[in-house]
């Protein structure tokens, strides 16, 4: 079971790789949404490559749900940040992004990170939350719909790290959720457990609010606020509440590596110019340019 939980966490950190780059793509080709309204999902629905990208994401989550039965959350939502290179990555293969040399040398610290967190984390099965944790989830999501209420009027790189911290927050309520849901003893008792429709919900907000400041930023920033956003609380709740365990003498290497992915993901949020945005813009100049020549 353990190796098992280290393959799906490599098939997850693809998956959400994939998952951003084909989102952001169908996000920049929609218009900019400046309310809090989840027609944008339908809208975005509208593109077939966000529809691809969706499945992937779906893909991705599902092979966290089944990583965090046994894995400790710092571990996977740490990695899901790792997901942000395999981004970056592809998008300059495919989409010809130019990355800064400082934020190559991020996504550099990033993998390091995560493999200081896999080296650290010592594979456990989860505790329940209980009803207070259940309450806590709820009143969770009720605060961060409010909070991505206001964000939502923000424009340009604070509206993207804004509502994608809000998005991370929201992803890592869910993340807590699933972590006790996936040792569920049985269908009935997982269809049963009021956390499987708040993870179900939180997903829904986070997905919205990612869609929301993909469309005013650039993909990486986008995705680094969410993770950054995402991964403390989780680790925290995780180690103090839901059985997450380190391997004995290994403390300093996972304060270490969540430190480094940390710091990496929160210096991504710094390159928040928008890609797509620039491309069109490097266009228009270029059209522009050959107008004003003489014919």
């Amino acid at each position: 079971m353990v190796s098992s939980g280290w393959c799906f966490l490599a098939a997850m950190i693809v998956a959400y790789g994939v998952a951003n780059l084909l989102q952001s793509v169908a996000a920049a080709r929609t218009t900019v949404h400046h309310t809090f309204d989840p027609g944008l999902l339908l809208r975005l629905a509208g593109h077939r490559t966000y529809l691809v990208g969706l499945s992937c994401q779906i893909g991705g989550f599902v092979l966290a749900f089944v990583a965090r039965r046994d894995l400790p959350l710092f571990l996977v939502q740490a990695s899901v940040a790792a997901g942000l290179g395999v981004t970056a990555i592809l998008g300059v293969l495919v989409l010809k992004w130019r990355l800064p040399v400082a934020e190559v040398a991020l996504l550099a610290l990033l993998f390091a990170g995560i493999t200081a967190l896999v080296l650290a984390a010592r594979p456990a099965p989860s505790r329940q939350l209980g009803t207070a944790g259940s309450v806590a989830l709820l009143v969770a999501l009720g605060v961060i719909a409010v909070l991505g209420f206001f964000a939502v009027r923000l424009h340009g790189a604070p509206g993207s790290v804004a509502l994608g911290s809000l998005a991370g927050l929201a992803f890592s309520s869910a993340a807590v959720a699933a972590r006790p849901l996936a040792s569920a003893p049985s269908a009935e008792a997982f269809l049963a457990d009021p956390l499987l429709y708040l993870l179900i919900v939180h997903s829904i907000v986070g997905q919205l609010l990612l869609g929301l400041a993909m469309q005013r930023g650039s993909t990486t920033a986008a995705v680094a606020a969410m993770d950054a956003a995402g991964a403390v609380p989780a680790a925290i709740v995780g180690l103090l509440l839901l059985n997450d365990k380190i391997w004995p003498g290994r403390e300093w290497l996972a304060a270490v590596g969540f430190l480094v992915t940390l710091a990496s993901v929160i210096g991504l949020t710094r390159y928040a110019e928008p890609q797509h945005h620039h491309a069109k813009a490097r266009r228009r100049d270029r059209a522009m340019v050959g107008v004003g020549q003489p014919g």
